[in-house]
């Protein structure tokens, strides 16, 4: 699999400003989230990260009134 630890070489070198942060979750909720992660066959991290822009992107709509930036 070379080729997968070549992408993921490049997207870090292309993830400049990346922050690493430590979050807490619910036992229940953490258990879904891996849940979802196998399902998926993506990491745990990709799940938070996909879900949190996803909220971010839904509030950004709501200030908005609905209407996308």
């Amino acid at each position: 699999m070379r080729d997968g630890k070549s992408k993921q070489k490049i997207q870090k070198a292309e993830e400049k400003d990346v922050v690493r942060a430590s979050i807490s979750f619910p036992s229940d909720l953490y258990s879904h989230l891996e849940e979802l992660a196998r399902q998926k066959k993506v990491s745990l991290a990709w799940v938070v990260r996909d879900a949190a822009e996803k909220y971010v992107a839904g509030e950004a709509t709501m200030e908005t009134g609905g209407r996308k930036k």
